[in-house]
């Protein structure tokens, strides 16, 4: 893991510099015990899967510590730390199976497609090469060709040659190709080929394992929960909106710290952000900040710190922030913890502070509720939350196009957007799938890098901070999907439409930005755009920042 950094700003003839803070307990955010030790290492249930040969595995929990033992779907290990759900009689169940069951006595030798049905799948093979790209669509193959039969086709020759199909890729033993298999199935309505995948697939993965087989094993569960139709169930406890005890939400919050410092992902979007806003505000005398999730808090200590140290001397700051129950949860109380915290750090720089909570809903706030001053100058800070604002897509009505409107109407300095680059807010489930396998395997292997594969830390960041994105993206629709990223050119088609113009990111931010990334082992890439800033691994964007008045 990379030496823990939280990076200072200061000014220096009109611009501002970036620097590692060297004593970070002083107005730390984090339990000291936590700080100290974030980077230390460290009920079994039943689920049968039957297939011809196929055994009973009994396994422990995965995602157990953070689910109510009685939830309709409770998560498990198997031996090798692969996780199966078990499904009770409620649930989806998987069925028995003696023999390949393909010979029926009504079956009947006959067309079992028409010539344009035929032709309108090519098409859809069209599209989906289109967005997949070749390597992925191709392992669709083994599945679609088996599945879409030809004009007098006999059906038991077509069952067995899809099984054989099916042993063949197994064979093979790559994972990837065997779940989007198993999702295709899924969205097939193919109940034996899903089931019988699962079953070869539980074997393969695990969370201890390479990157794959660590998504995997989440990747597995939320196709289980989908089935079971628990996903919505799975992310809400893992989000711990109800808190149990003291201790697991100290351990939250070093998990979320963990995260923060051995990826440069949060990093790389608080500083860009900060940035923007130090240059747009220099002048002023007066600025109000407003963060729509504010998190710990974390973001505004190098910034605070740059306006302290501004030639002619600091401004008046005022921040106003909206809390998520993620965070509130992990501080261990409401904004006000870190309304004191931010106050004690701005009076050791003798810098004039505020701090103005507001418990509405972002998509439920009002002009009204920012309480705003003819005097100040305003500054908007986006990271990493608009995507959970529901569109029309989702109720009918646009929040999310509401919200940006009603900034607009603060009439702004700087907006500043940091999100993931990431396209699954409109995607239908399998094309979602895919998306996401893709996303989160860049993730993963970037953590890979930072982590040793069976350090405890690891497992953890990996479980409590992404496993619940990637349930919640792959097994809930509708209003239970709440994980809705949108690639950066529809985040500028919205703001375009709102009335904004973009605010190109400086040359200094983005050296300010390579820097950081030297602290890093690893891919990391970081490539300016059209004003914006896109961090990612290999060829995977993965973060985009970019500013907006």
């Amino acid at each position: 893991m990379q030496t823990s950094h939280i990076h200072k700003m200061s000014y220096d003839s009109d611009r501002f510099s970036i620097d590692p803070i060297q004593n970070l307990e002083s107005y730390s955010f984090m339990p000291n015990e936590i700080l100290e030790n974030y980077s230390s290492s460290d009920n079994s249930s039943h689920s049968i899967l039957t297939y011809p040969s196929f055994h009973v595995l009994e396994q422990h929990s995965t995602l157990e510590s953070s689910m109510d033992k009685n939830s309709p779907s409770s998560f498990s290990f198997s031996p090798n730390n692969s996780p199966v759900s078990n499904l009770h009689s409620n649930s989806y169940a998987f069925r028995s199976q003696s023999s390949l069951e393909i010979i029926n006595d009504s079956l009947e030798n006959e067309s079992c497609l028409m010539h344009n049905q035929d032709d309108l799948w090519h098409k859809i093979r069209e599209l989906e090469n289109a967005m997949l790209g070749h390597d992925d669509a191709d392992m669709l193959d083994i599945y679609d060709d088996t599945v879409i039969i030809q004009e007098e086709c006999d059906p038991i020759l077509l069952e067995a040659e899809k099984w054989n199909k099916m042993m063949e890729m197994v064979s093979r033993g790559d994972l990837k190709e065997m779940l989007f298999t198993c999702a295709k199935a899924i969205e097939a309505n193919d109940m034996e080929i899903t089931e019988w995948l699962m079953s070869e697939l539980s074997k393969m993965v695990s969370v201890s394992g390479n990157p794959i087989q660590r998504l995997g094993a989440y990747m597995l569960e939320a196709l289980v929960a989908k089935l079971a139709s628990s996903g919505s169930t799975i992310y809400k406890s893992l989000k711990c909106k109800e808190p149990v005890t003291t201790t697991s939400s100290k351990e939250l919050l070093s998990h979320m710290h963990a995260l923060y410092e051995i990826c440069p992902y949060l990093k790389f979007g608080y500083m860009s952000a900060n940035g923007v806003i130090a240059e747009a505000l220099k002048n002023e005398s007066e600025v109000h900040i407003i963060d729509f999730q504010i998190n710990q808090g974390i973001q505004w200590i190098s910034l605070i710190q740059a306006l302290a140290g501004k030639p002619g001397g600091s401004p008046k700051i005022r921040i106003t922030g909206f809390d998520d129950s993620t965070s509130a949860y992990a501080r261990g109380g409401g904004l006000d913890v870190v309304g004191k915290r931010l106050s004690k750090l701005a009076q050791s720089y003798n810098v004039v502070f505020e701090f103005h909570a507001i418990k509405a809903d972002p998509t439920e706030v009002k002009l009204e509720d920012f309480e705003l001053r003819h005097s100040e100058a305003i500054a908007v800070n986006f990271a990493m939350m608009l995507h959970h604002v529901p569109d029309e897509n989702v109720h009918g009505w646009n929040h999310r196009d509401r919200l940006v409107r009603l900034v607009k109407r603060l009439s702004p300095k700087v907006v500043t957007l940091v999100e993931q680059e990431s396209n699954t807010n409109n995607l239908s489930f399998f094309p979602r799938f895919v998306e996401t396998m893709n996303y989160y395997l860049a993730v993963f292997e970037s953590i890979d890098v930072a982590l040793p594969r069976e350090h405890r830390e690891r497992i953890n960041v990996e479980q409590h901070c992404l496993a619940r994105e990637v349930v919640n993206l792959v097994a809930c629709e509708g209003s239970e999907r709440v994980e809705r990223h949108e690639l950066l050119k529809k985040w500028r088609s919205c703001f375009t439409m709102a009335g904004f113009t973009s605010y190109p990111l400086s040359s200094f931010i983005n050296c300010s930005i390579r820097n950081l990334l030297e602290s890093y082992q690893g891919l990391y890439t970081l490539e300016e755009k059209d004003g914006a800033l896109y961090l990612g691994w290999m060829n995977q964007a993965l973060i985009t920042s970019s500013a907006w008045r």
